[in-house]
């Protein structure tokens, strides 16, 4: 049963804990990598008869069989997808830089160009779930941003082959390579590149330990989007709140995984009660109920504060995941919500619209990172270069500070590397 907690009345350790997964797979990790590094595809090929039972004929998914899975795909789900695919498409649209110049002064111009990146690698997990939503949460923004190819690597099913429903999604989303592999070996050869799966450059998604202390393992080697725990949802509730949508919110992230963290903060006692029974009369009705009873049991909180503000304050300092605010007026509590990386609005607005249709990305900052971190966005797909032009008498017209600046930090040779161009 999940565990109900009156603010002030429990140290703060206890208040603010999070699941943290105790699993050591940094070696095993390791030799992953070396392993695809020095033997690329027969790498790929052992790791994926070992891990998932599968012996593809290809790496890569093939056009016949991205035909064949639209055949499979119920038309009105592939309606569905396509109606999702618009709405994050209109989001992530409106997330598009511009480069810029500036030549206000004489003989100098200054600029910023916005450059994608050459190629992206996203990872999609498999295993106990198919997840098309990821293909259009990590694809789409990767599109728009004007990234050259989207490699998509997922674990394929005992067959050999991908689940129908993501090669859908992949398609409404417009990637361009489909590899047949997950878990820490898909990370390596997205970073090293074998003979079936191009080297890229970035490589976002979401992922197990595995795959997580995988991508934490490569960074440099290609960037990352972020080192995501497991899902978490915080609901700050006021009294008004209906008790079986909110037990049904809490349940939406602790069916995801056994490590999954769902906490309610709210100002009612009362409402805090009745939260607790319904958990336990929606529990047994779901299909992964063993897995969201170890969540609920384990990890899920119901923190029991004085006033609203301080349901907001402790919320800022837990920094979750996913936030839904279900009050009155939720927009008046807009601005003091500081630390969160989605937000969902009012009493109508289920963090599963957010999971799968609305627009917003679902690729979000855990364990607290959302303090200093960011959603998964099209800016995750660019860089910048900066460029600078001086005239000769543009140049003139600084090179004595910028000499003084050399010499004060003791580096003669700018300095002289500046006033060369002015003498004579």
């Amino acid at each position: 049963m999940i565990r109900i907690m009156k603010y002030g009345e429990v140290p703060n350790s206890e208040l603010f804990a999070r699941t943290m997964p105790t699993m050591n797979v940094e070696a095993v990790v390791a030799d992953i990598l070396k392993n695809v590094k020095e033997r690329g595809d027969e790498a790929l090929r052992e790791y994926t008869s070992r891990f998932d039972g599968a012996e593809p004929d290809s790496l890569t998914v093939t056009p016949e069989e991205m035909e064949e899975a639209m055949q499979a795909v119920d038309p009105s789900f592939v309606a569905i997808l396509e109606k999702a695919a618009a709405n994050i498409r209109k989001f992530h649209s409106r997330q598009v830089r511009n480069s810029f110049i500036i030549n206000d002064e004489d003989g100098i111009v200054m600029g910023q160009k916005i450059i994608p990146v050459d190629r992206a690698g996203l990872y999609v997990p498999g295993g106990t779930a198919a997840y098309p939503s990821t293909v259009l949460m990590d694809v789409i923004p990767a599109k728009i941003a004007g990234v050259g190819e989207v490699v998509i690597a997922t674990p394929p099913k005992k067959d050999g082959k991908i689940n129908p429903v993501i090669l859908a999604a992949a398609k409404v989303a417009g990637a361009d390579r489909i590899v047949k592999c997950g878990g820490a070996q898909a990370i390596a050869a997205m970073a090293y590149g074998t003979e079936s799966v191009p080297k890229v450059d970035k490589i976002v998604g979401p992922g197990n330990a595995f795959v997580s202390e995988a991508k934490r393992q490569v960074f440099g080697l290609v960037s990352i989007d972020m080192i995501a725990g497991p899902s978490e949802i915080l609901i700050a509730a006021d009294g008004k709140s209906n008790p079986v949508h909110l037990a049904a919110d809490l349940l939406s992230q602790a069916e995801h995984d056994k490590l999954a963290s769902a906490v309610l903060v709210t100002d009612s006692a009362e409402l805090a009660e009745k939260v607790q029974a319904e958990l336990e009369r929606q529990i047994p009705l779901l299909e992964r109920q063993d897995i969201a009873r170890v969540s609920i049991d384990n990890n899920g909180k119901i923190i029991v504060a004085d006033t609203l503000e301080k349901v907001i304050e402790i919320a800022n300092e837990i920094a979750p995941e996913h936030l839904e605010l279900c009050v009155d007026n939720p927009f008046d509590w807009l601005n003091s919500i500081r630390h969160a990386g989605s937000v969902f609005m009012g009493r109508n607005c289920p963090e599963a619209l957010g999971d799968y249709f609305a627009g917003p990305n679902h690729t979000l900052p855990t364990q607290g990172t959302a303090k200093f971190s960011s959603p998964l966005s099209v800016d995750d797909f660019i860089k910048k270069t900066q460029y600078t032009y001086f005239t000769r008498d543009a140049l003139a017209r600084v090179a004595e500070d910028v000499a003084a600046f050399a010499r004060t930090e003791g580096l003669t040779g700018h300095a002289r590397s500046a006033l060369s161009r002015t003498e004579g």
